[in-house]
């Protein structure tokens, strides 16, 4: 028994040795795509609209305080205040497009044809990128913002779907149903 804790202890730590070599491979390999991303992201935090306020407003959540997202509403969010706001547990219909600091789009919702409405996308909120869930739990039906998702609550140092690790992300969403959702009278 001794001996399996012990094999099972050296295969743990030899595991974490490998993991840390393959992030520092990582961390060192795209360090000026991290330094454009934090360049991109400061100026992003820095802009201001032209009454002098801030364009995005930095939304951290209370579940995870160390995190943030900034959101820009190109609606009036009192318009659509009575409307019904996504639960961590819902299901949304979405219409999106992902940019990365450069600008090249990596995902959009435009060719989705599967739920009824062209350039409409279904997910589970507690499916998505973290910045993604922020975002929608603050959202109401009709809202549409630009989210700006720093890479710690995207893909932090993973390669997915073509995005490179340490990638801040810009989307611009529009929330549009949530799914077998319907209020109370």
């Amino acid at each position: 028994m001794k001996k399996i804790f012990i094999a099972i202890a050296v295969l743990a730590v030899c595991a974490l040795a490998a993991c840390s070599d393959d992030q520092q491979t990582t961390w060192d390999e795209y360090s000026d795509w991290r330094e454009l991303n934090d360049r991109w992201l400061d100026e992003l935090k820095a802009k201001r609209n032209p009454d002098g306020t801030p364009y995005y407003t930095e939304v951290i959540p209370r579940w995870n305080p160390g995190t943030y997202v900034l959101m820009h509403y190109f609606n009036d969010p009192a318009e659509n205040a009575g409307n019904l706001s996504p639960l961590y547990t819902s299901v949304v219909d979405v219409r999106y497009v992902g940019h990365d600091a450069n600008g090249a789009g990596f995902d959009s919702s435009t060719l989705v044809t599967q739920y009824g409405r062209p350039g409409v996308a279904r997910f589970n909120v507690n499916s998505v990128i973290q910045g993604w869930g922020i975002a929608l739990e603050r959202m109401h039906v009709g809202d549409t913002v630009e989210l700006i998702v720093p890479y710690g609550a995207a893909y932090g140092s993973s390669i997915n779907s073509g995005v490179k690790p340490y990638s801040n992300l810009r989307f611009n969403i529009r929330l549009e149903d949530i799914y077998k959702y319907e209020a109370r009278p």
